[in-house]
């Protein structure tokens, strides 16, 4: 299919780093000679000018280890937001607050914190509440039942959508047609809340940009849409397939009703090393986008506030060159 490309196993460990990290040698040259280090990630300048054409969130997945660890509570997360990086809107994960969806008590403290600190908040992502393109029918709906729950809590924490996926194993179409059907009954609960319902390309089926737009398409609601995220376009691993990453962002955006702006590892210059960002947010703005876009690190070799602060000054530094 047009835009999916398919590896050898070697070629996608060398492209992946799979071989530098069972090296060690060739990821601690790499590190030294090529990548930005952690002094230099923490001085970058952050201020983001009033002309960009697109709003900066932050991912809570950013700090994910801090997160798990316990350095950080679920409760500290917009505090953060707005006193460490000077981000005004946040994008939740369930994960750190997963048995609090129907805890008023809690929901509330969360609120005041985000509001105390001039943060909106955007979007719940929600993970781990089954699958919804499951060919099991008894385990799909009650997936759907699961979700209910965070399209209540997003509402009432004032978010615009909750995050899904469109996950499931069988058929291509077949599960095409299951995560239309559930999508369809989310949608139709989110109208009554007023909440759209997300679906991030998140491997599998749904990094194949054109499998997830017939999907969308299909669902034909006015909430539904997708978060499309620059860096994860892997539909499978064995054998090592994957979806171009600028042509599924660009056909994935007329649906878009936010960004997801993956990251990594970063050049000496402050370049993502596998992302173009100055051409990723040219198809975001040829698009029409004016909404966020949200940082999400998952690199390794700056810290989480190092690597939030990197992406956030490519991400002003490439709106920047756009708008010029």
């Amino acid at each position: 299919m047009h835009g999916i490309k398919t590896m050898n196993r070697r070629k996608f460990l060398l492209r992946t780093g799979g071989l530098m990290a069972a090296s060690g040698i060739v990821g601690v040259t790499t590190s030294c000679r090529d990548l930005m280090d952690e002094k230099k990630a923490r001085q970058l300048n952050s201020e983001k000018p009033d002309r960009l054409f697109f709003n900066i969130s932050l991912a809570q997945w950013s700090l994910h280890k801090s997160f798990w660890s316990g350095e950080l509570d679920n409760l500290d997360f917009a505090r953060i937001a707005r006193e460490k990086f000077n981000i005004e809107a946040v994008e939740y994960v369930n994960q750190f607050f997963f048995d609090k969806a129907k805890d008023q008590s809690y929901l509330s403290e969360m609120k005041q914190i985000a509001e105390d600190n001039g943060i909106e908040s955007l979007i719940i992502m929600v993970d781990m509440e089954g699958s919804l393109g499951t060919l099991n029918d008894q385990g799909r709906l009650a997936a759907v039942e699961n979700h209910y729950k965070w399209i209540e809590a997003a509402r009432y924490l004032g978010c615009h959508s909750i995050r899904v996926n469109a996950a499931g194993k069988g058929n291509r179409q077949a599960v095409a047609n299951a995560v239309t059907d559930s999508l369809g009954r989310l949608c139709e609960f989110g109208l009554k809340e007023d909440i759209n319902i997300i679906v991030e390309n998140h491997g599998g089926y749904s990094s194949d940009a054109d499998w997830l737009v017939q999907v969308i398409e299909q669902v034909n609601q006015s909430n539904i849409g997708v978060l499309p995220d620059l860096g994860n376009f892997m539909i499978s691993l064995f054998p090592p397939t994957y979806y171009d990453p600028y042509e599924g962002v660009k056909k994935l955006m007329p649906y878009a009703k936010g960004v997801s702006a993956k990251s990594h590892d970063f050049s000496k210059s402050g370049e993502e090393k596998s992302i173009n960002f100055k051409k990723m947010l040219t198809i975001v703005k040829d698009a029409g986008f004016k909404g966020y876009v949200g940082i999400e690190y998952e690199g390794y070799k700056l810290s989480e506030e190092a690597g939030v602060k990197a992406t956030k000054s490519l991400l002003i530094e490439s709106g920047k060159q756009i708008m010029n």
